[in-house]
């Protein structure tokens, strides 16, 4: 693959991924109007219409999130995406310099996964699988009740746990070769989608016991809608 074929491809997959995000923000009240012009921006991104102008509008518009709610509110996912179209942006303006963008975009990935895998492996409540179960019970996103029962199943929650970990402690290997490198990239991108980036088992069974106190107080003291009520599609992994 060539080096021009790769940034074309990380373009359209990247456009895809706003997109989506757009589109789950247009649905709710508040900021819907940055949103649109995100999507529009998206649907040229993968058209390939004007990628240089349309790249830099949308690391604008990613800055004005950022200054909306005081930073990244979805973590690691928001990060990311700022990296890569601060890569993309460089590969485009600065045509020379492309491969040496590009080369710093996959280091920061491969890192951003070895890292959140050594950060689990440590913690034990992701080896145990309580840190998934805690995930399930307490999310503050919407979750539909068949989804909460699986905090219920222990074993799949343990298997699930070590699974992700291994992913992402044995992601650097993925570099080996063109095969395990799409194998990885295709094992990552639900995992990367399904947890949080800096998760806290702790602070998520706060939010937990918070919730009960409301209901047992009929509703009262419930708190205003902010960042953590973003789309769970957009959390990266953690």
């Amino acid at each position: 693959m060539t080096l021009e074929a790769a940034l074309r491809l990380t373009e359209i997959l990247l456009g895809l991924a706003l997109l989506q995000a757009a589109a789950e923000h247009m649905v709710r009240p508040g900021d819907r109007a940055v949103h649109a012009v995100r999507a529009v921006l998206c649907l040229a991104l993968v058209a390939g219409l004007r990628t240089d102008a349309v790249l830099a509008a949308l690391f604008a518009t990613s800055l004005l999130l950022l200054h909306r709610w005081q930073g990244p509110y979805n973590g690691g996912s928001d990060r990311m995406g700022l990296l890569i179209l601060a890569c993309l942006c460089a590969a485009r303006f600065l045509p020379s310099q492309a491969e040496l963008a590009f080369g710093y975009l996959a280091a920061q990935l491969v890192l951003s996964y070895a890292v959140s895998g050594w950060v689990k492996i440590v913690n034990p409540d992701w080896r145990s699988g309580q840190a998934l179960s805690d995930v399930f019970r307490f999310s503050a996103y919407p979750v539909a009740e068949d989804l909460r029962a699986l905090a219920r199943r222990r074993r799949l929650l343990f298997a699930g746990s070590w699974a992700v970990m291994a992913l992402e402690l044995l992601f650097p290997l993925a570099l080996a070769t063109p095969w395990t490198l799409g194998a990885a990239l295709a094992a990552g991108s639900p995992a990367a989608r399904g947890s949080p980036a800096r998760y806290r088992p702790s602070a998520c069974r706060g939010r937990g016991r918070a919730r009960r106190g409301r209901r047992a107080r009929g509703g009262r003291g419930r708190s205003r809608p902010g960042p953590a009520t973003a789309p769970a599609s957009r959390r990266r992994a953690g």
